[in-house]
Order: structure tokens, then sequence, then C-alpha cells
């Protein structure tokens, strides 16, 4: 299978790798552990004006002040049907802490390079620049996220694209 993003090379044959888990709707995706630092349900959200789509408000985690960002709009999908609140995934990046909001987070997995491959071309377009590859698990696939691409907020991307 042809790569579109080679973000997702693996080093050792032997090495494993640990990932957190999430889910939007049905489909899963993989955080490495190393970026996770909470999982929590996240609590008076304070939306923001004019803030990019994707940015769901600020909110307060144990005294700081967080920005809550939407897996599912960062990924161009269709609002939720459910009422419920999700969960966050408590990320950082450059001195900032951001809440990543999901569906759902699932277990920790462990994964070697056997069932690891590149990002295929036929992956969404939305999706490619934000995955470094895919791992094969029985009967699913967990799609591994750029937890950098995926902090990269549209405001920054139109700077990044103009300079």
């Amino acid at each position: 299978m042809q790569a579109a993003n080679s973000n997702g090379a693996s080093g050792e044959a032997g090495a494993t790798r640990d990932f957190v888990t999430v889910f939007v709707g049905e489909t899963m995706f993989g955080l490495a552990i190393d970026r996770v630092h909470d999982v929590f349900v996240p609590a008076g959200v304070t939306p923001v004006p004019l803030s990019p789509p994707e940015i769901v408000g600020l909110l307060n985690l144990r005294g700081r002040v967080v920005t809550a960002l939407c897996l599912r709009r960062r990924l161009g999908l269709p609002a939720a049907d459910a009422t419920g609140a999700g969960m966050a995934i408590g990320l950082e990046q450059g001195g900032e802490t951001f809440a990543l909001v999901v569906d759902g987070v699932g277990e920790v997995l462990k994964l070697g390079a056997d069932t690891h491959e590149p990002v295929p071309i036929n992956l969404d377009a939305r999706w490619r620049d934000l995955a470094l590859g895919i791992h094969r698990l029985d009967g699913r696939l967990l799609v591994v996220l750029d937890v950098d691409a995926l902090l990269v907020l549209s405001h920054d991307r139109a700077g990044a694209s103009a300079a």
C-alpha cells in the first residue's frame, strides 16, 4: 500500500508503543500516551467569540485555563446526535494546555510494528495530514493522530499558508 504521509514510519521492528484510544462515533483513533496528561469530563465550558470553529471554548482544569478543541469538528465531521458532554483528553503543546473533546475514551493499547502501516493514500484528505499511520486490529482500524498537527488551529493554518 502506498503512503500519503511518511510521518508514520516506525523505527525498530520489535518496538511497541502505547496509545490511548479515543472514539468519534464508531471510529477509533490513537493518541501517543506520552502526549496525554489527563482524561476528564469537560464541564463549565465558556464559548469564545470569533474563535476558529473547532474551538468549543475555555474551561478550568485544576486552576488552569484550558482551550477546549472538538476532535469531531477538527476532523470535519457532523455534530454528534447525543446530548452528552463526552470526554476530554488533556494535551500539552508549546507550554499551552488543550482539552481534546471526544465522544468516548477507550483503553490503552500497546501496539507493535507488525500491525502498523503508513497513512493510506485513500484516507480522507481532511484526516491525511493529521495522521501518523494506522494499525490494523482484529476487524478494526486505529488511526494514529499526530498531536502536533491536530493542535494547529485554522487561524494558524491560514497564517502559515500566507507566509
